[in-house]
């Protein structure tokens, strides 16, 4: 076992899987020479040179067109987003173009992408680099999404990603980058795409989450654990496909369930999580489905910390459907 961040965890898992895989290059804004913005493809040029780890000129849609050609061609591309804000010039080559090859071709073409980019607030990026914006994503059909909450997941979970034979958009909590540490095993590891992992045992009260706030939802666990209320924490790791077993499971555990992310209400996958369990675990739930998200309005800057959903926002909602 190797002790690394959530950074270290994305470059071990790019240096090995380019050295396993002569197939795969990297490309994006400053991933070669400065090795990103935030460190995380650091000596991958000058361990596997220029033609595999390419920096691009500032041009998302450009990025992820070239990408797209790359992996119908056989190679398998990861394509980095400076931040996932920055998502935006692309959207049309990945929601209409991306996400449509296998269906549109019958299944005779797949496209092998990775799209990286960190997400979230926590680091005084404002309103332009911040945003929380998965649900975008997980509404097109033919894209996985991920979003990892550790390093040893990160580094297996992109694993998967980069073998998957379909694309998959890789999220990566920026919050957290370098504030969360952990044992990552030595050598490969893949975590299998669509698998949620249990983070806490509980018996009163379930936490649904994934990402950054997972360890928001540890806080939280530790302060309701000093009430004398027990939380199950699950981290869904892959919102597509969803782990509906282990959501379902960590439901009737409880009965009690408050779904938490960072993203806006409004549409947001805490709402679909909430429609999932109504529609199939109703007669199960002793209280209402309670939801902590971040709120709808635009990313603040001086006010970050009050728009993150923090630990006493979400024991708030923990005390109220274990007293319902």
């Amino acid at each position: 076992m190797v002790k690394m961040n959530l950074v270290q965890a994305v470059n071990s898992a790019l240096m090995d899987e380019m050295g396993r895989d002569e197939s795969v290059v990297v490309l994006g804004e400053d991933v070669g020479v400065n090795g990103g913005v935030f460190r995380a493809t650091m000596d991958l040029q000058k361990t596997y040179g220029k033609e595999r780890v390419i920096d691009t000129p500032l041009a998302e849609s450009g990025i992820v067109g070239c990408a797209i050609g790359m992996a119908l061609y056989g190679l398998r591309p990861v394509a980095e987003m400076q931040f996932q804000d920055f998502t935006w010039p692309a959207f049309d080559q990945i929601v209409s173009e991306l996400a449509k090859f296998r269906y549109r071709s019958g299944g005779q073409y797949h496209v092998p992408l990775v799209l990286r980019a960190p997400y979230g607030g926590g680091v005084r990026g404002g309103h332009y680099h911040s945003q929380s914006a998965e649900a975008y994503f997980c509404h097109t059909a033919g894209l996985k999404v991920v979003i990892p909450s550790n390093p040893a997941d990160t580094k297996g979970l992109l694993l998967s990603a980069i073998r998957d034979p379909d694309p998959v958009c890789f999220f990566e909590p920026k919050k957290i980058y370098r504030a969360v540490t952990g044992e990552v095993p030595e050598g490969d590891h893949p975590i299998p795409l669509g698998k949620a992992a249990t983070v806490r045992e509980g018996d009163d009260v379930s936490v649904i989450t994934y990402g950054a706030m997972v360890e928001v939802a540890k806080v939280a666990a530790d302060k309701a654990a000093a009430e004398g209320i027990s939380v199950h924490i699950l981290d869904l790791r892959t919102l597509v496909p969803l782990d509906i077993a282990a959501l379902e499971a960590a439901v009737a555990k409880t009965g009690r369930v408050v779904v938490f992310n960072e993203a806006p209400r409004i549409c947001g996958f805490a709402a679909e999580v909430s429609a999932l369990i109504a529609e199939r675990q109703l007669d199960l739930l002793h209280a209402p489905i309670m939801r902590v998200t971040g709120f709808d309005t635009p990313f603040p800057y001086t006010l970050e910390e009050d728009f993150m959903p923090g630990p006493n926002r979400l024991l708030r909602a923990i005390r109220k459907v274990h007293g319902y």
